[in-house]
């Protein structure tokens, strides 16, 4: 006689747990399929980019990382190594490009007009700026795929109030667009460490020390203060100014490494890079590799982390006054979490945020996305900020000319002053790589220069017309924006910034 089987529910659960654990697996399992073939056509498509060249390709192998650094580091030890590292560039590089018609503008052709090494002073190397007497010290971070250029006449603003200043060249930078593959966030960290002590020793202990920073050299800044509130071996900044600073950017790239699946095959080397132009700029590299974006998106992440820590440990009180000047609209980096992840966090006095609002003329507005104008009327009207908002706009919508509205914390009402400045024609707005940037800049600037400081190529006044999607350079390239029309502006207040701190 067979005894029937009595299903209790006990032993119902565990079959159900176990279809859905089997569901659950083939499901990831597809999902990871999915994943793979999406990489792989990434990977075939980045094969239509532009051939690789040998300042893609080659590497350095004397660059800084971060195991180089210990407690006993020193600038001059930083600079005899970047010293050492320039001239292997110039041997594996510059010695190497052929002086054809195909490398004129290109930045490593030795003796070229783009070349930054033929100028009187080579800006992709750190640099220090001495008064006669200093009266205080200021440290200067430039951003990703940039150079100490990138923050030049910001330092010689410092220079003529007295501050001793060190422009340093962040790892991976001013030499090829393939030292961005390879480097880390931590060895832009160790970098800075090196460099805030060297302005601290070099200024002494009573006289002011800044810390000046734009995008990826603004997140190093708030790094560095973060880091200096818990430990006594970094000496603390008095302030900071920051430039479009890189609090936040795209989601995006934090999959960008996901190219090291396949890029290690010689076919698909080119997946290792987002974008691969002409290297024709003296001091940016216009060749964007995915690691760059993977590493700012990692320092953007610890950035982030760590100001809600010390805001939960109350360190946050400790935090150095900052102002910050960007742009409302930036295709680099998210100005809302300049605003919300930093700015929202911070909860010591004498914090502004500066924004350079973008054309609302009549004759502008209609081309802008709906619902921009709201965005910003949000911020306008919020009495919970817990800093001083500035906010560079048109004094009228039939008007070019700008006035400043500035409101105190936690307050609606703002304090209206002209500026006697207005936008140029044709501008609509600026950008993520213009703030920072005079319009008489030699190189970005709005017309060529006549110092004969630099005779190359005029690239913030090129304007090529002709039919799209021909030149080896993207349009939008040249259609971005390199200076501010209103940096007249900017020099105020970072000389007031200074006057402030004696």
């Amino acid at each position: 006689m067979m005894r029937k089987r009595i299903s209790t529910p006990e032993k119902g659960q565990r079959r159900f747990i176990g279809r859905l654990f089997v569901w659950i697996l083939g499901l990831l399992e597809n999902a990871a399929i999915v994943g793979v073939t999406l990489l792989l056509v990434w990977a075939f498509e980045s094969r239509n980019m532009p051939a690789l060249d040998i300042w893609h390709t080659t590497p350095l192998a004397g660059e800084f990382t971060s195991g180089d650094a210990n407690p006993e580091s020193t600038l001059q030890d930083y600079l005899e190594q970047e010293e050492r590292l320039f001239e292997e560039l110039r041997l594996k590089i510059y010695d190497q490009v052929p002086r054809t018609a195909a490398h004129a503008f290109s930045r490593y052709r030795a003796g070229g007009p783009q070349d930054p090494s033929h100028l009187p002073h080579n800006w992709n190397r750190s640099f220090e700026l001495v008064p006669e007497t200093i009266r205080g010290g200021a440290l200067l971070l430039h951003g990703l795929t940039d150079s100490p250029y990138s923050l030049r006449r910001i330092g010689e603003i410092l220079y003529e109030k007295g501050f001793y200043v060190l422009g340093l060249r962040l790892p991976g930078h001013g030499t090829l667009p393939g030292a961005l593959t390879e480097v880390n966030w931590e060895d832009w960290v160790a970098a800075s460490r090196i460099a805030g002590r060297h302005v601290r020793q070099r200024v002494g202990p009573e006289t002011p020390f800044l810390i000046a920073g734009y995008s990826n050299g603004g997140a190093l800044a708030v790094k560095y203060s973060l880091d200096a509130l818990s430990d006594p071996d970094l000496p603390p900044a008095d302030r900071l100014i920051l430039f479009s600073p890189e609090i936040g950017i795209t989601p995006f790239s934090a999959v960008a490494n996901t190219h090291k699946l396949f890029s290690f095959i010689p076919y698909f080397e080119q997946s290792k890079w987002l974008s691969i132009q002409p290297e024709y700029d003296p001091f940016k590299y216009n060749s964007f590799p995915k690691n760059a974006g993977q590493q700012g998106h990692e320092i953007t992440t610890a950035l982030q982390k760590q100001l809600a820590e010390s805001r939960k440990t109350g360190k946050l009180s400790a935090f150095p006054p900052v102002i910050t000047f960007l742009s409302w609209v930036d295709a680099t980096v998210k100005t809302s979490m300049t605003i919300d992840r930093f700015y929202g966090q911070l909860e010591n006095p004498g914090n502004e945020l500066v924004i350079f609002d973008v054309n609302r003329s009549d004759e502008a507005v209609p081309f802008y996305p709906a619902g921009d104008a709201a965005l910003l009327d949000v911020l306008k009207k919020r009495s919970d900020l817990s800093f001083r908002l500035t906010l560079i706009t048109n004094a009228a919508p039939d008007s070019l000319f700008v006035v400043q509205h500035s409101k105190a914390l936690r307050s609606t009402r703002f304090d209206i002053s002209p500026l006697g400045m207005a936008w140029p024609p044709g501008i609509y707005s600026l950008s993520h790589v213009a703030v920072q940037f005079s319009p008489d800049d030699p190189v970005y600037g709005a017309a060529e220069d006549s110092s004969g400081f630099y005779s190359g190529a005029p690239i913030g006044s090129l304007k090529p017309r002709g039919e799209t999607q021909y030149l080896t350079v993207p349009i939008s390239q040249f259609m971005r924006l390199r200076y501010n029309p209103f940096f007249a502006y900017v020099e105020k207040r970072v000389s007031a910034e200074i006057d402030d701190v004696f």
